[in-house]
C-alpha cells in the first residue's frame, strides 16, 4: 500500500474536479475570445468559475485573473506592481522563509531593475517580527509581500496584523496564499489584503492553473502581452478546462474545509506526538499550533533527510526533505536555515504533509518503520549532535 504524505508539494485531482472539467476538453472546446456560439458556450463557463471564486473570496470577478501556476501569480504580483508603481518609490520588503517565487523574483528586481529589497529575519517558529516589519518601512516602500502559511514548516503567519501595519503606512501587502487555501480564511476583505496568490493543484484542482486577488485599485501592469486577456493583465488563450476544474476544487474546498481541518489535525498531532516520544534527539519544527493542519516538519539528528526519504520510499511511503521546488538541490533548507538551526542539523529534517486520503492506518505504519529507518542511518552515520548542540 503507498502511503503518500507530500500534499504540499501537489494533490491529485478530485474525482468531481475531474467529471467538471472533462467536457470542456472534447466536447465544449471554444476559445472564450471568440464570438461564436462555441467561443461564447467557453467564454459563460469561464465567467461562472470567476464568479464563484469571487464569492468565495468575497471580491468582484473583475479583481480575479487567472495565470498559469501559483509562480506565475507571485510574478505577477510582485514584478507587475513594480512596474506599474516606480514613480511612487523603489523598495519591497518580504522575508526570508518565502517561497522561492517570491525570493527569486525579488532578488530579480533588486539585481535587474535597482529595486531595494529588505529580507526580514524570522524567529525560531517562522514567524515575522511584527515590530521589525513596521521598522523597516519607509517612505520609498511600495510593497510588502509576506507568505500567509510556509510550505515547508507549516508556520501560519499573522496575515491580519500585517495587513494594518500597511494599511497604517499606505503600502500595498501581497501575500502567497497557496498553501492555505482549503485549509485558512482566504476572505480578503476579512484578510485586508491587496494582492493574494492561489494555485490549483494543493487543494485536489488541475496542476497548471493558478490566479491572482488583485483588489480594485491596486495598479499593475502585465508581464506577459499579447492579445489582452484577463482585463489585460495576463494575455493568452484562457484555460478553460482547467479554470472550471480550479473552481470547483476550490468550491469543494471551502464546503468541507471545516470537517477536513478538524480531521488533520487529529492525525497531524498524533503523529507528531508519536515520533516525538518514541524516537530520541527529534523536534518539531515551525509553530506548534499556529500552524497548517496537515503540516508535520521534524528534524532528527545525525541522519541526512534524503536518506530517510529513500528508505521510507522502500516501504511505500512518500514524503520529502524540504519545497518540491528545490528537491534536486542538496543544500539544506533555507527555511529550516532561516528559523535558527545549524546546517547539520537542517540536513535532517523531513516533511510530513497529509491530505483526504491520509488515514490512521497510514500513520500508524509510518510510526512503526520509522524508528528502525532513524536506528539503522545513526548507526553508520559519523554524526552524534545532542538537542542542547543545536539550542533545542
Amino acid at each position: 500500500m503507498e502511503i503518500y504524505l507530500d500534499h504540499a508539494a501537489t494533490t491529485y485531482v478530485d474525482e468531481r474536479v475531474k467529471e467538471a472539467m472533462d467536457r470542456y476538453f472534447s466536447d465544449e472546446y471554444g476559445n472564450p475570445g471568440s464570438f461564436n456560439t462555441v467561443g461564447l458556450r467557453a467564454k459563460n463557463a469561464m465567467d461562472e468559475s470567476r464568479e464563484k471564486i469571487s464569492n468565495i473570496l468575497n471580491c468582484t470577478p473583475t479583481e480575479i485573473i487567472f495565470t498559469g501556476s501559483g509562480t506565475e501569480s507571485i510574478n505577477l504580483a510582485i514584478k507587475g506592481f513594480v512596474k506599474a508603481n516606480k514613480n511612487k518609490g523603489n523598495h519591497i520588503i518580504t522575508q526570508k522563509t518565502e517561497h522561492e517565487a517570491v525570493l527569486e523574483t525579488c532578488n530579480y528586481l533588486e539585481k535587474e531593475e535597482g529595486i531595494k529589497v529588505t529580507c526580514l529575519d524570522v524567529d525560531e517558529y517562522g514567524l515575522v517580527k511584527l515590530e521589525e516589519l513596521e521598522k523597516a518601512i519607509t517612505n520609498e516602500t511600495i510593497l510588502v509581500s509576506i507568505m500567509y502559511a510556509n510550505n515547508e514548516i507549516g508556520t501560519v503567519q499573522n496575515i491580519k496584523e500585517i495587513s494594518e501595519i500597511c494599511k497604517k503606512h499606505k503600502v500595498k501587502f501581497h501575500t502567497d496564499a497557496c498553501q492555505a487555501a482549503g485549509y485558512l480564511d482566504i476572505d480578503v476583505q476579512n484578510l485586508g489584503i491587496d494582492l493574494m496568490s492561489l494555485n490549483g493543484s494543493k487543494l485536489y484542482g488541475p496542476k497548471g492553473i493558478g490566479l491572482l486577488y488583485a483588489r480594485r485599485g491596486t495598479i499593475i501592469k502585465p508581464i506577459i502581452h499579447g492579445g489582452g486577456q484577463e482585463f489585460g493583465l495576463r494575455s493568452g488563450t484562457e484555460n478553460i478546462p482547467y479554470i472550471v476544474g480550479f473552481a470547483k476544487a476550490l468550491e469543494i474546498a471551502q464546503r468541507e474545509r471545516e470537517y477536513e481541518v478538524t480531521r488533520l489535525i487529529n492525525l497531524r498531532d498524533y503523529l507528531i506526538n508519536n515520533i516525538l516520544e518514541n524516537i530520541p534527539k527529534t523536534f518539531l519544527n515551525g509553530h506548534p499550533s499556529s500552524r497548517l493542519p496537515n503540516n508535520v516538519n521534524i528534524t532528527f539528528l545525525d541522519v541526512e533527510g534524503e536518506a530517510i526519504m529513500l528508505m521510507m520510499n522502500e516501504y511505500g511511503i512518500c514524503a520529502s526533505s524540504g519545497s518540491a521546488c528545490t528537491s534536486k538541490s542538496l543544500d539544506p533548507s533555507h527555511v529550516i536555515l532561516a528559523i535558527g538551526l545549524p546546517y547539520e542539523a537542517a540536513h535532517g529534517s523531513i516533511r510530513f504533509t497529509l491530505g483526504k486520503r491520509t488515514t490512521k492506518e497510514g500513520i500508524d505504519k509510518l510510526l512503526k518503520v520509522l524508528p528502525g529507518i532513524i536506528g539503522y542511518l545513526r548507526q553508520v552515520s559519523p554524526v552524534n549532535l545532542s538537542l542542547k548542540d543545536v539550542g533545542r
